[in-house]
Order: structure tokens, then C-alpha cells, then sequence
């Protein structure tokens, strides 16, 4: 039953993104939406289709949501909905994720700081002049890249397990993936990059340290999985990973720029994620004067759980900001 289900979803999202083919610069797929709704589009940046989800009224304030590994926009799908009638919410595919474009690794740079590049050309072909940024792990080395480079387009931070100091690296994942680069097992590397890609590793993503799993529903790690199962993936993915350390670099210049800009950020952060640990969440207040911080009884992907909790402490933050 398992595998009829993979086969279904991964059939599914093959069709869907076909289906989701351009036919100009920008082609909204959900019509007829109100702003409470969440549309699904595509657009053109730099020659690469990029597919997003949005709501809310563009003439309010706008959050861009930042996905992380290995999941999509998917993953804001029920807390866009909740923010909606009060903010702009915008949530991309990064190249190689979800339903954009998987340009071979050939044709397209996949690093951080190109990925960040482009989200920049995302956020200047949809014209919106300044946000907050939500991010969530891999987002947070391409949110802080973007806000780096244009401080002046960035509002704040609304912050879900995106590390920023070598503190947050103490996760029990982290640690035994940082012994295998150590140690030189390029074997050992590569096995647990799959693992992590493969649907026992997803599950365990989404329901470590979760009380009751049945609450979280299988389309979430379902949804990941069958789309990491498509022609291609798999190295993109595997680049993607590799090139994790450049962010290591970008650490110190990323904590001035927190401390000499001090941007209004909220901290929600799962407790029970093995990539980064709680001090990762902590070491925020090294930087930032005014940091609020929130650890929540929740995993890497918390907003399966605790959507309403998160929409609840982003509209309390955005109000006083």
C-alpha cells in the first residue's frame, strides 16, 4: 500500500508540473482567488521557472517565506492561510525543489550564494521593495545572504530552526555527519545524505520528538519524498548538500550584520530537531538586544504541529514591529 501511495504522489506531482508549464512571463495557476486563498504561480527569473505559492493583500506587509531541506513551499502551505488576512505571504521553490525548474547541475550553480542571487531576482521581478523574511533551515543561509547584501529591503526575521552559529550545529545529525567530513568517509557521507533523502529519513524529520504522529498528516513527507524520486533530483540535491560548508564562512559576517542593524526577529524553534540543537536558537540573543524567542515541543518541520501556535506569536511580533 506504501509504494501504490509513493507511486500516486510521485505520478501526481509529475503531472501537476507539467502541467504548470509557462505560457508567458507569468502564469497563475489558481484563479479567481480572493486574498484569503492562496494562489499558485509561475514565473520567469533568469531564464528558470520558479513556482510560488501567494495570499494575502500585496498593499500590506510582506513575508517571504524561505523553505528548507528537503521540502518546498509546501511546508507553509497551512500557516500562509492563517497570515493571510492580515500580511502579503509569499513562499518560492528554490531551483531543483518542489515544482520549479531542475536545471541540470550542468546549466545551473547550485550553491547557496546562487540560489540566494536568484531569490533576490524573485523578489525584484514580483516588485516588492521590503520584507520580512521567514526562514527555515536552508533558508537561513539564503535569507541572511539576501539581507546582508540589501539590508535596507529587509524588515526583520521571523526565524524556524535556521541556524547562524556553529553553536546550532551540535545536533545529534549534525555532529555524526560533521565526524564522517572529518574522517574523510566519503562513503559514510554519501550514505547518510541518502538516508536523509529517502522516506524513513523525511519521516523522521517531520515526527522525531512527536507526541502523537497521527496528527501529522503523510501528505507533508509523502509529498517530499515523491518529489525527490524524480529523473535528476538526487544529484541536485546531493550538490546542494555538498555545498553546505560555504555557509560556515558567512557565519561572522552574518552576526554583525545582526548586531549592527539589530532587525526586529522572533525565534520559533522545534526542540526536538537532530540537525540544530536549542543553542542554536539561543545564540541569536549574542547578536540581537531584543530577540524573542520561543522553543516549541516540536520537530525540524514544526508548523505540521504547531501552525496555529506560530501564526499566532508571527502576528503578535509583526504587530509591534
Amino acid at each position: 500500500m506504501k509504494k501504490v501511495i509513493i507511486t500516486f504522489l510521485l505520478f501526481t506531482s509529475i503531472q501537476v508540473a507539467k502541467g504548470l508549464q509557462l505560457t508567458g512571463n507569468l502564469d497563475e495557476v489558481s484563479h479567481n482567488t480572493t486574498y484569503s486563498e492562496t494562489a499558485h504561480r509561475k514565473v520567469k527569473v533568469n531564464g528558470i521557472s520558479i513556482f510560488y505559492r501567494e495570499a494575502g493583500d500585496p498593499s500590506k506587509e510582506t513575508i517571504l517565506m524561505l523553505h528548507g531541506f528537503p521540502s518546498s513551499s509546501h511546508m507553509y502551505r497551512d500557516l500562509m492561510k492563517k497570515l493571510a488576512g492580515d500580511y502579503h505571504v509569499v513562499a518560492p521553490d528554490y531551483p531543483g525543489f518542489g515544482f520549479s525548474d531542475a536545471p541540470s547541475i550542468k546549466d545551473f550553480d547550485y550553491t547557496f550564494h546562487n540560489v540566494s542571487l536568484l531569490m533576490d531576482a524573485f523578489v525584484d521581478q514580483l516588485n516588492i521593495d521590503s520584507y520580512y523574511i521567514m526562514m527555515q533551515d536552508y533558508g537561513g543561509p539564503i535569507g541572511f545572504r539576501m539581507a546582508h547584501r540589501s539590508p535596507e529591503k529587509v524588515k526583520g526575521f521571523i526565524v524556524q530552526n535556521a541556524n547562524a552559529y556553529f553553536e546550532g550545529l551540535s545536533g545529534e545529525w549534525a555532529q555524526k555527519y560533521n565526524t564522517l567530513l572529518e574522517t574523510g568517509d566519503t562513503a559514510g557521507v554519501l550514505e547518510m545524505q541518502n538516508w536523509w533523502m529517502s522516506l524513513e529519513g523525511i519521516k523522521a524529520m517531520y515526527l522525531n520528538g512527536v507526541q502523537e504522529p497521527s496528527r501529522v498528516d503523510p501528505i507533508s513527507y509523502l509529498t517530499d519524498e515523491a518529489l525527490l524520486r524524480r529523473e535528476g533530483i538526487n544529484q541536485i540535491q546531493i550538490t546542494f548538500l555538498n555545498d553546505y560548508g560555504s555557509n560556515f564562512d558567512q557565519y561572522t559576517e552574518w552576526q554583525k550584520y545582526l548586531r549592527d542593524n539589530q532587525p526586529p526577529t522572533i525565534i520559533i524553534w522545534g526542540i526536538h530537531d537532530k540537525f540544530f540543537s536549542v543553542e542554536g536558537a539561543k545564540a541569536f540573543s549574542k547578536d540581537l538586544k531584543e530577540v524573542e524567542t520561543h522553543l516549541i515541543d516540536g520537530s525540524h518541520f514544526l508548523l505540521e504541529m504547531h501552525a496555529d501556535h506560530a501564526a499566532g506569536l508571527i502576528k503578535e511580533f509583526l504587530s509591534k514591529n
